[in-house]
């Protein structure tokens, strides 16, 4: 008999975790299939130190084919899932499946509004980590040259909005970035160095431990970050922008870290869906589909402690998701028992984060 195929769309950290989960448990009793655009993958927690300089590129990606044994990974864009054929389309072929797991994650936006477009940012991808250290160091190096005390300051202040997982760890690793590179230069011996990170929450990291939250607001307070919550952004000029809580900052650099959306593949696939993520229970199961399980940042999982809630988009979700779906997808090939997945949050991730940082 053919063994039960078992797709898995993404190697995001819910699909490294799902693929690792499966190889550990049915490596030998099912095929076990990874597409991926790249051959690597990059952890998020890395991307402090490529911006920071501490690892370049090439280090901080973690070859899939060989720490996934069992695994065959199969490089490609994925552009559509016939779910009645139970086949996944990709730009090198088409792939069938008995099992499948999305776990595309998400795609980065940043606001393009076109009187700052030149000075925004995301901080998601080791491309714009790298685009990030390159305008800081180019900001630095312009403000000292600069004998206009107000364009000074414009260059030597940076705006973060978003203050979840990329906006903390861009926030705290970018303002000890700057520092340092402003430190070598005595023009800049009595010029301050801004870094503002902004969030309409009411806290900072909003679905993490509320302990964890305090720590890493009291840290980059210390540090120098000025945080700001219960704060968006409330109008761009080609000179700054203000804030909503009136303030208006004259600066050259905007860091968009709240711009994370689910990828548009799952919007075509004619699955219920919300907030443009798939719908799924509380197993990771699309309803009316038990072959198809989703995770990460794709998935809408119900909230089991806040009725009628959904997980927010996460690090820590997407890991703890990933594994799960290969737990669930396993015991339906008959290895283990389905779990649901519960609302706990540990920190590892975020800690991974500004530990980096």
């Amino acid at each position: 008999m053919n063994k039960p195929r078992v797709v898995i769309v993404g190697a995001g950290v819910a699909g490294v975790e799902a693929a690792r989960g499966l190889s550990r448990t049915v490596a030998g009793a099912a095929e076990l299939i990874l597409v991926n655009p790249a051959r690597d993958a990059v952890h998020p927690e890395l991307l402090p130190q490529v911006m920071a300089g501490v690892l370049s590129p090439d280090q901080v990606g973690v070859p899939l084919a060989e720490t996934l044994p069992g695994v065959q990974v199969v490089l490609g864009t994925v552009t559509h899932i016939d779910t009645d054929a139970r086949r996944v389309l990709h730009d090198g072929g088409v792939i069938d499946y008995d099992r499948l797991i999305v776990a595309a994650g998400g795609v980065s936006e940043v606001a393009h509004v076109a009187r700052v477009a030149p000075y925004s940012f995301g901080f998601h991808n080791v491309g714009q980590a790298l685009q990030l250290r390159e305008h800081i160091e180019r900001q630095i190096s312009l403000a000292a040259a600069s004998t206009d005390p107000f364009e000074r300051a414009a260059l030597t202040t940076f705006v973060v909005l978003g203050a979840g997982y990329a906006g903390t760890a861009a926030a705290s690793a970018g303002h000890s970035l700057a520092q340092s590179i402003a430190a070598r230069d005595p023009r800049l011996r009595d010029q301050p160095i801004r870094w503002i990170l902004a969030d309409p929450a009411e806290r900072l990291l909003p679905d993490m431990r509320h302990r964890l939250s305090r720590t890493t607001a009291r840290m980059l307070r210390w540090q120098g970050v000025e945080v700001r919550t219960h704060t968006s952004l409330g109008q761009v000029t080609s000179q700054g922008l203000r804030l909503t809580d009136g303030e208006f900052i004259p600066t050259r650099t905007v860091v968009w870290s709240f711009g994370v959306r689910p990828d548009p593949l799952v919007t075509n696939l004619g699955l219920a869906a919300e907030q443009g993520r798939l719908r799924v229970d509380e197993y990771l199961v699309v309803p009316g589909h038990p072959e198809i399980y989703a995770c990460g940042d794709v998935a809408s999982v119900p909230d089991l402690t806040r009725p009628g809630k959904i997980i927010p988009m996460s690090g820590e979700h997407a890991l703890r998701q990933g594994r799960l779906a290969a737990n669930n997808v396993a015991a339906s090939l008959g290895y283990g028992s389905r779990q649901p997945y519960q609302h706990r949050i540990h920190g590892s991730v975020t800690e991974q984060l500004l530990r980096a940082a």
